[in-house]
């Protein structure tokens, strides 16, 4: 992947990571979720030590044993940081994603659109047994059972970069499927509102995720999400936010939407009209309304072929009917990071591999650390690649990276060409107009029309 670079050692100097913290400022933000020092070693040397710890070449086990580990506290320390209940990390995460986000945003032209991503994926567990709330949960990918956790991710993404918002570890509610260790916390402390969510549905963890991202400071135009949370009282619900919706349909007929006067679900309105021909990017599109009780609310539907099966198709809700059917689905094609995301985080960054914990707070410790690593090398890769992060100077000489016409670049290119010509071979003005009446006869017709015009 472009954010990951392949030199390790560019990657773990303290220059470059000591930067990072320094201009957002990671010591008063993880003060503001709660973590102090009590004693001895500050809080901000425990956090840069572990967040360190995935780019250097062994694990924290591993520099004890060999006698590699530089820093002046045990192992226990770190493990009494991870285990502490009273630091809220979900808030920290959003805090972090959020300072981020403000200073990639003047980076992209301001008719750019932000988008919410919502999705979830699978965090295996071995040692389920002993690891506190670890359940039986639905893998979407394959449709099975698994043993862990479903981690729950709320991104942002402005189409050049994603940044991961907040999470949660969800458990399962049915008390069959939990096979770890259940311990009760009282629930007016955040250790016991933390294990309460762990254990409600998706659909309404998700909009807490909406609502704390936006109370942290974020603002998007879209939330993008795909069939498991769509149906008719969730889209309902983001609207509420004043927030778009750009989601997946389910192929279902126990979602219903009225349709020329009558309720129907998508497979019904598919059948009864007619199909675009030829290369267009869509196969049909229609204006709809979304019900959920008394809550009316327009929204437009394209359906698109299948990449996967030719002969299938797919259908994408967008509330916002202004839209094209282009722009929805360019726009719905970003949900594509949140998946490109997990897969850096299991592979590259040691999700699922790094930290063998086994309590619930430990484990969300984890997560938004390595939520904290990818912030830190997406940033990284965005003031390195895109010139518009050189300051002021790329300021002054570029307002936008705009793309101009092929009648003006052609235009331009001859004219450098005419004024080398008249420069290094001294030619006259009757030399220049020869030469150019030449060129252009040599020219195709609709090339010819292109210098003439500019």
């Amino acid at each position: 992947m472009a954010i990951v670079t392949q030199n390790r050692d560019e990657i773990k100097t303290s220059e470059t990571v000591s930067s990072f913290m320094r201009r957002f400022g990671i010591a008063k933000l993880i003060a503001r979720c709660g973590a102090y020092k009590e004693k001895g070693i500050s809080v901000l040397e425990l956090f840069l030590a572990v967040f360190q710890n995935v780019f250097a070449d062994r694990s924290m086990y591993r520099q004890f044993k060999t006698g590699k580990w530089v820093h002046d506290f045990s192992k226990n320390t770190v493990y009494r940081f991870r285990n502490s209940a009273k630091i809220h990390w979900e808030r920290f995460t959003a805090f972090l994603s959020a300072a981020v986000a403000n200073v990639l945003r003047p980076l992209t032209s301001e008719k750019r659109k932000e988008a919410f991503i919502v999705d979830d994926t699978l965090y295996a567990r071995t040692g389920y047994r002993r690891t506190e709330l670890c359940a039986k949960v639905y893998d979407h990918s394959d449709g099975r059972y698994r043993k862990g956790f479903r981690l729950l991710t709320l991104g942002w993404s402005d189409g050049n970069t994603f940044l991961p918002v907040t999470h949660r570890l969800l458990s399962s509610a049915n008390e069959k499927n939990v096979l770890g260790t259940v311990e009760k916390k009282d629930c007016r402390t955040l250790a016991g509102r933390r294990r309460k969510q762990a254990r409600k549905k998706g659909t309404e963890v998700m909009m807490d995720l909406l609502k704390s991202a936006m109370k942290a400071g974020h603002r998007a135009d879209y939330v993008l999400f795909d069939t498991w949370f769509s149906n008719p009282k969730q889209i309902a619900a983001v609207k509420d936010l004043n927030l778009d919706v750009i989601a997946m349909v389910k192929k279902t007929g126990k979602i219903h939407y009225r349709y020329g006067g009558e309720m129907l679900d998508i497979k019904q309105i598919y059948s009864r009209n007619r199909k675009r021909r030829g290369r267009s990017r869509y196969l049909l599109s229609v204006d709809v309304t979304v019900i959920s009780g008394k809550q009316e609310i327009p929204a437009k539907i394209v359906c698109v072929r299948n990449r996967s099966n030719r002969k299938d198709w797919l259908a994408i809700l967008s509330t916002d009917t202004t839209l094209d059917e282009t722009e929805i689905i360019r726009l719905y094609g970003r949900r594509w990071d949140i998946e490109v995301f997990f897969k850096t985080c299991k592979s590259v960054l040691k999700l699922s591999s790094e930290y063998h914990c086994l309590s619930y707070d430990a484990l969300t410790s984890h997560v938004s650390i390595v939520f904290a690593r990818y912030i830190f090398l997406a940033y990284l890769n965005r003031m390195e690649t895109d010139e518009r992060s050189f300051g002021d100077l790329f300021y002054a000489v570029v307002d936008e990276l705009a793309d101009i016409t092929f009648d003006h670049a052609l235009s331009l290119i001859v004219s450098a060409l005419i004024d080398s010509v008249r420069e290094i071979f001294h030619a006259t003005d009757e030399q220049i107009t020869a030469l150019m009446n030449d060129m252009l006869s040599r020219l195709p017709a609709h090339l010819r029309n292109c210098l003439c015009a500019a």
